[in-house]
């Protein structure tokens, strides 16, 4: 009974754990996927702010104390304004999915809400990560020795 339990639980933490996906397989599955270009934002800018978003990893979460929302996933998608969480006051919902979604391994929601994201006013910008360390930046070594 305790190595099955022990197992049980060892299986829950794989799971909480996400995907933090290697950066030139991430690469390949954002131009498969169609983001290379979408919204005259390159592969580069989408593997840059990935990268200080998240960190590639489909599972980071971070709460935002003094606005009282989280973001969620590799490309952290704002409860406020794209998810709901259940727990982020007046959200909006924008994207009609719960934040949970954007948690997974399987990017594609997460990628469908970063396309609703850049297509507002702000674009690109609207992501502080982006805004901080990728505008302006030479961003050839996000994508180099990856075969896109």
């Amino acid at each position: 009974m305790n190595a099955l339990l022990f197992l049980g639980l060892l299986l829950l933490s794989v799971t909480v754990q996400g995907k933090k996906f290697p950066k030139c397989e991430l690469a390949r599955t954002l131009k498969r996927l169609g983001l290379d270009g979408y919204k005259g934002v390159s592969l580069a800018n989408w593997m840059c702010l990935a990268r200080w978003e998240s960190n590639y990893n489909t599972c980071a979460t971070n709460y935002n104390h003094g606005d009282k929302n989280t973001d969620y996933g590799i490309f952290q998608i704002n409860s406020r304004w794209w998810c709901n969480d259940g727990k982020t006051p007046k959200a909006v919902n924008a994207c009609r999915l719960p934040c949970s979604a954007l948690l997974k391994d399987d990017i594609t929601q997460a990628i469908a809400s970063a396309r609703r994201d850049v297509s507002g006013p702000q674009g690109v910008r609207s992501w502080d990560g982006w805004r901080n360390k990728c505008q302006n930046q030479d961003l050839r070594n996000y994508v180099q020795g990856c075969i896109v």
